[in-house]
């Protein structure tokens, strides 16, 4: 290796190090990290001597290369930059590199219509900028898309050397999915760069699939140079010729995917084809377009169809035509299902006026479907199909995370910021096990065993804990949350309330009386829609006329410890 091509390799070494302000750096740890690097480039040791450091420091302290580099000693032995934001990648081009750049640039400009120079255009453009910038102190003319924020682009260089030199990495790897670092051997072959992310192809055995590892869940990096490299004629755009994206399938998943594009979209995506195999297949008098592309379904390509909007549709294949769909649909039932800001800061105090509340699309269709699925297996474990089934959260932390999700939370918050669940039931309001609800109040509570304590009466024990009526007080300090499984409309058996009634106890003669002079509001809400109860609101049901499930998640709250020693019966942990 050239001797100025060692000393440029630990200017930039001694450069990153005194960048690096987390630690404090001695003589010795620059000569170190000079060694570690030449080491790295050259594949043999290289000794470094002190002299060699102190006077590259002396060199960079001064105005032979222009750096002017602000280095300083403190506490008599540690070097660093007095200026933060100093580096030596960023200090002006002189006069001398400005006609070197210039000169370059004509040269290149004789070659740029060469097919085998046609990429360097771009490279050409950003050039020719540079210089005028720098000469003339003005904004740049090209401005490129960039994220110096982005993880993992610390690993170019060491990738890049190793694709080049041929060295088999040892890496340690987190995907999104795993919980835990994974560490394996993985052999190199290619650097692939896509929605602005960078990606490393190669395999981890000779036996093994081509792979493809994002860089930024890299952890860190490792070599192994005892372990000899797979040879393999990898051609990467032999590799990626039927693929949008960097998700690769076998050959025979490829197949046409007909598009049709409206008028608006039509030129930007006939100047900027989707790819390579894009060919028109028809023009419109509208000027909309059809166009086929001769690729692989992947989540890239999907993800770049529903960019486009309803400016695009997919024609064909018809599974994809679905999924895009199915997609379309999920988001506008995302869309609905944000919280209202206004609405949750005004609900509380109609819940506490009125005594119940309904909110439409707390939960999109996919979530009530993964709900209902997980519910499933535990009531099948049940002899039959019951009315009910008590204590459905409590040993199943799956079902609780999925009913518990952000917006159920900030709603339970917004009622009260330290509610605990002390009770989930789920019923199953089906036509064949149909059954009704008289006018009541929902006034007993349980608790996990007997205790005589002043206000709590008519203790009965049931399923393992006993039911008794708190102080009318108590009552006051608890809240129903009603998510609906499926849609509940009057056929099917929704709830019928008499609003205001949850003051306080009333008396058979009170209830007829308010029967006879309100009318009742029927709770109808479409799947995905919570309703809030105050435990002492009069409330009623009939029957399922419309044999359609009518199942429901039935939740209680209370913003109070129990007395005494008294404990909740189904009392959950619930951070919220």
């Amino acid at each position: 290796m050239a001797q100025n091509k060692n000393a440029l390799i630990r200017y930039k070494t001694i450069d990153k190090c005194l960048q690096n302000r987390y630690r404090n750096w001695t003589l010795e740890d620059l000569i170190e990290a000079c060694s570690e690097a030449l080491f790295e480039y050259e594949g043999r040791e290289v000794y470094v001597s002190k002299r060699t450091v102190q006077l590259d420091i002396q060199l960079m302290r001064s105005d032979k290369l222009g750096y002017n580099a602000p280095i300083e000693v403190f506490d008599r032995k540690f070097y660093r930059y007095s200026d933060e934001e100093y580096s030596i990648t960023n200090i002006p081009l002189t006069d001398t590199d400005m006609q070197v750049l210039f000169e370059s640039v004509e040269m290149l400009k004789q070659f740029k219509d060469f097919s085998l120079f046609t990429e360097l255009g771009d490279v050409i453009h950003r050039l020719e900028d540079k210089i005028y910038t720098e000469k003339t102190k003005q904004r740049a003319i090209i401005h490129l898309d960039k994220n110096e924020k982005l993880k993992g682009l610390e690993h170019l260089d060491t990738l890049y050397q190793a694709i080049l030199k041929k060295t088999v990495l040892v890496l340690q790897y987190q995907s999104f999915k795993a919980r835990e670092v994974d560490a394996f051997h993985f052999h190199p072959f290619l650097l692939k760069e896509f929605n602005n992310r960078w990606f490393l192809i190669g395999k981890k055995s000779r036996d093994k699939e081509i792979q493809t590892l994002a860089l930024d869940r890299i952890v860190a990096i490792d070599f192994d140079t005892k372990t000899t490299f797979i040879e393999e004629d990898f051609d990467g755009d032999e590799y990626y010729k039927h693929t949008v994206g960097v998700s690769v399938l076998p050959e025979k998943y490829v197949e046409d995917i007909v598009l049709l594009i409206n008028s608006k979209m039509a030129p930007y995506v006939l100047t900027k084809p989707m790819h390579h195999t894009q060919e028109v297949i028809e023009k419109y008098p509208d000027r909309s377009v059809k166009i086929r592309l001769r690729v692989h379904r992947s989540f890239e390509l999907e993800r770049l169809i529903l960019g486009y909007g309803e400016e695009m549709q997919v024609l064909e294949p018809l599974a994809l035509r679905r999924s895009i769909e199915n997609n379309l649909k999920e988001c506008l039932d995302r869309y609905k299902t944000l919280p209202n800001a206004v609405q949750f800061k005004n609900l509380k105090r109609k819940f506490d006026r009125v005594g119940f509340y309904l909110l439409s699309n707390m939960y999109t269709g996919k979530e009530i479907r993964k709900i209902n699925a997980l519910i499933e297996p535990i009531i099948q474990q049940k002899e039959g199909r019951l009315n009910n089934v008590r204590a459905i959260l409590k040993d199943n932390e799956t079902l609780f995370s999925h009913v518990f999700n952000t917006r159920l939370k900030e709603l339970i918050r917004t009622i009260h910021p330290e509610a605990k669940l002390v009770k989930s039931i789920y019923f199953d309001k089906s036509g064949d096990q149909n059954w009704v609800v008289n006018w009541h109040q929902d006034i007993p509570i349980n608790v996990s065993e007997k205790k005589e304590i002043d206000g709590f009466s008519s203790w009965v024990q049931k399923d393992g804990f006993y039911s008794v009526l708190p102080p009318e007080e108590l009552s006051k300090k608890i809240f129903t949350l009603r998510i609906h499984l499926d849609d509940v409309t009057v056929d099917s058996g929704a709830l019928k309330v008499i609003p205001l009634s949850h003051k306080k106890r009333l008396t058979t003669e009170q209830t007829t009386t308010l029967l006879e002079h309100v009318e009742p509001v029927v709770c109808q809400l479409e799947r995905g829609g919570v309703m809030l109860m105050r435990p002492l609101l009069l409330h009623a049901s009939g029957k399922n006329k419309s044999k359609k499930k009518r199942r429901i998640l039935h939740l209680e709250f209370s913003a109070e410890d129990l007395p005494g020693s008294l404990q909740w019966a189904e009392e959950m942990e619930l951070t919220l």
